[in-house]
């Protein structure tokens, strides 16, 4: 699963979220529900909120969510620069463990970068 690409990641992702739905009980759905809130633009946009459960996904070392949060970014309008940036805090906060997560992390960037068109840099 570490290797997944972008295609395969989303139609995963999906396919378990409606699984998990199927069976989930009324604290898991509130707990979904939370989520969902929590990211949505308000004195933050949805783009910071992100980039902050990106760093957080990489400090607590989870794939999956690292892959969600870079994909959210990325439709969201996220340059490769935002996402280095971003990444450097993660690796400042979390250390040397969380190298081969950012080197999965680029990976999949780079495999968004490819099917996306160019993007201009920050100003």
């Amino acid at each position: 699963m570490a290797h997944e690409s972008v295609c395969e990641f989303a139609r995963d992702r999906e396919e378990g979220q409606e699984r998990l739905l199927e069976v989930a009980n009324l604290p898991m759905r509130r707990f979904l529900a939370l989520d969902g809130d929590v990211y949505a633009d308000g004195t933050l946009s949805r783009v910071e909120k992100e980039r902050l459960g990106l760093v957080a996904s990489v400090v607590l070392r989870c794939d999956d969510c690292i892959r969600y949060h870079l994909k959210q970014i990325w439709e969201l309008g996220g340059t490769r620069e935002d996402v280095v940036e971003v990444l450097g805090v993660a690796l400042v906060a979390g250390g040397s463990v969380v190298i081969p997560h950012l080197r999965r992390a680029v990976s999949f960037l780079l495999e968004l970068e490819k099917g996306s068109p160019p993007r201009a840099t920050r100003p």
